[in-house]
């Protein structure tokens, strides 16, 4: 059986090298191979304006040019990472977004960076990484960089942190940040925030507390703990991502039709977030 391969994009830009060292590692971790896809947009001619007869076919080939090195350079990114590693890079046309969604088909994991190097490359995956979150046909991690005035020595989280909004309806976010703690030898902590009223919705710490108890039974070897926490969801979760491996969020929307609720949390986790973020789509859990 072929395995399937974790896939990341890449447009050049230091944020997109970060995803690359990252879905690298995380592809030793699981023992799969790495895909790297690189999209270049090439513009169609504009109607009812002069046409230059070189001017479409230079623009052209300078922007596959820069799909093309980017997609060299995140290579040997790759491989300095893990040498071992089995790599392959393919580059793809079309809209950046649908593009790079399009490759997570078939892949166990799509990894991206918060940000790119602008539209001027036309290679502008940061501007869809939250396109890429909210429709991903696979989970997603959007690798975020560090924000202005972090430490760029700040040690490794020492858990992964799920957040929980519906305990009956969470088993897909579970399960990726389950697999994710057993292969980084890490706690998970699973969190629900609430931000109305003076108290929790009744018997909802005892129900978290079940609810993990049989995921502990499916995973033995992973520490797991959880809290209810009174808090705007969004900021709960992003603080926390900076003592954490990895924050994992269950996705319950499709796109950005839905802006509250769940999607709204992801948006507002993704934006602001010290470190990986992973949205899993329902049913999909990697």
């Amino acid at each position: 059986m072929t395995t399937k391969p974790i896939v990341v994009g890449t447009d050049g830009s230091a944020p997109a090298r970060l995803a690359v060292q990252w879905a690298a590692a995380e592809a030793t971790l699981r023992g799969a191979p790495l895909r790297i896809v690189s999209a270049a947009e090439i513009l169609p001619r504009m109607n009812g304006e002069p046409a230059h007869p070189t001017g479409f076919e230079t623009v052209a080939a300078h922007l596959v040019g820069l799909r093309s090195q980017a997609l060299a350079a995140a290579a040997k990114t790759a491989a300095a990472v893990a040498p071992d590693l089995l790599i392959d890079t393919d580059p793809v046309d079309g809209p950046p977004a649908q593009a790079v969604t399009a490759s997570g088909s078939g892949a166990q994991l799509l990894v991206v960076g918060s940000r790119g190097a602008g539209a001027f490359a036309a290679l502008t995956l940061g501007s869809v990484s939250r396109y890429v979150a909210g429709r991903g046909p696979c989970p997603v991690v959007v690798v975020r960089d560090r924000n202005p005035g972090e430490d760029d020595e700040a040690p490794a989280g020492h858990y992964v942190v799920v957040g929980i909004k519906n305990p009956a309806d969470c088993s897909a976010a579970l399960t990726f940040a389950f697999e994710e703690a057993r292969l980084r030898n890490r706690a998970l902590f699973a969190v629900h925030a609430w931000q109305w009223g003076p108290k929790p919705p009744g018997g909802l710490t005892a129900e978290l507390d079940d609810l993990l108890s049989v995921w502990r039974g499916k995973y033995p070897e992973v520490d797991a703990d959880g809290e209810v926490i009174h808090g705007q969801p969004g900021r709960t979760l992003a603080e926390l991502s900076a003592r954490a491996d990895l924050v994992v969020l269950g996705r319950h929307h499709q796109g950005d039709r839905a802006m509250s609720g769940p999607a709204k949390v992801i948006h507002a986790v993704v934006g602001h977030a010290h470190g990986p973020v992973a949205v899993i789509p329902p049913g999909n859990p990697g």
